[in-house]
């Protein structure tokens, strides 16, 4: 079969982590030769992961991908034998909705990131709609039984050959840092929301007996505390999407928020703390636990993780040196790593969609 076209759709809610997966996967789709437009209704948000966007223009190309104003795509004629991806249930615009009927279309609604064990039955199911076009879930996931996780072919081999470098030169070179850290330092990736015990991981961080370089992109958190004991906290420059992956390479442990950023570190096989987006009546607690439950992590590190969605200072404080002390800190690393590269034995998330559309059109 030819060429699929892909329009998907974004509506930013949390912040960079929408804009993130949606402009990653329309990537994907366009690097596995389909054609792909993406149509964004906070392009200013999308610019500061990809800072060659022009968020003044209807449209352009960037990377193989047509992204468009959310606005225009009221006029715009939906893609002819072509797949329609709703992310995240963003609603489509009408206009657009109704010009789907009799162009032999196929709807996804791509689903947020979930490790709970019902997304397993959801993945694939068709959504009857009014206006005759066939709908279905899809649902990225950490099993074989769902969508997967984005992941570019040549991921891991990039990352062999840049931890074959010097640490030092790598992080100068993304962040303009003027010195490396100590050899002995612990280097970390601090991307949080605003309400992160940040405080108690401080105090934690201090108290340690070895250099600590936490690394904030963006200006410094107003609730972190001054730098006291070995703890140097350093803001950085806000680094593209494309060269994202490269700083969570530098880092033995990555601290990182919403969806795109868990998987790239995830990818990255160092340990990670992962802060989810909270939800009314802490719906994200029960994520949290379905995720924990997947990434087997030791149970000093699955304890830090806890406390820091709770937020608690306290706990933070008694977790992170329970964490980083021996055996559960090679426990937590080997784990790690093994983790990824089971994941990375599975289809990617990109692959899975194309493949999964290729199906439907041949038997319909």
């Amino acid at each position: 079969m030819s060429a699929l076209s892909f329009d998907l759709f974004c509506r930013v809610v949390d912040n960079f982590g929408d804009a993130g997966v949606c402009w990653r996967l329309a990537r994907r789709l366009a690097a596995l030769g389909q054609s792909a437009r993406l149509w964004i209704d906070r392009p200013e948000i999308l610019a500061r992961l990809l800072p060659a966007l022009d968020v003044r223009a209807d449209e352009q190309v960037l990377d193989g991908v047509r992204i468009g104003a959310w606005h225009r795509a009221e006029h715009a004629a939906p893609p002819r034998g072509g797949v329609v991806v709703e992310t995240f249930a963003c609603a489509l615009p009408p206009a657009y909705e109704a010009a789907m009927a009799g162009r032999d279309c196929l709807w996804i609604n791509l689903e947020y990131l979930s490790a709970e064990s019902w997304v397993e039955g959801c993945h694939g199911l068709p959504s009857p709609q009014a206006n005759g076009v066939p709908k279905f879930f899809f649902f990225p996931g950490f099993t074989p039984a769902t969508g997967g996780l984005l992941r570019e072919p040549d991921l891991l081999a990039r990352q062999d050959a840049a931890r074959a470098r010097d640490r030092g030169e790598r992080l100068r070179a993304l962040t303009g840092l003027p010195a490396a850290p100590p050899a002995d330092a612990l280097c970390m990736l601090l991307f949080c929301y605003p309400d992160a015990p940040l405080a108690g991981l401080c105090a934690a961080l201090a108290g340690l007996d070895r250099p600590v370089w936490l690394l904030v992109p963006g200006a410094r958190p107003p609730a972190a505390p001054p730098d006291r004991g070995g703890l140097r906290l350093l803001s950085i420059p806000f680094v593209p999407q494309a060269r994202f992956d490269e700083l969570l390479w530098c880092c033995d442990l990555n601290f990182v928020r919403g969806e795109d950023s868990l998987v790239r570190a995830i990818w990255a096989g160092a340990p990670l703390v992962w802060q989810l987006y909270r939800q009314a009546e802490d719906a994200h607690l029960d994520k949290l636990e379905a995720w924990l439950d997947r990434a087997r992590w030791p149970a000093p590190a699955a304890g830090l993780i806890r406390a820091w969605n709770r937020p608690d200072d306290e706990a933070v404080a008694r977790a992170l040196p329970a964490a980083l002390r021996e055996p559960a800190w090679s426990d937590w690393r080997a784990r790690s790593r093994a983790w990824r590269d089971e994941l990375a034995g599975q289809a990617d998330l990109g692959q899975d969609l194309l493949d999964f559309c290729m199906r439907r059109h041949q038997t319909r």
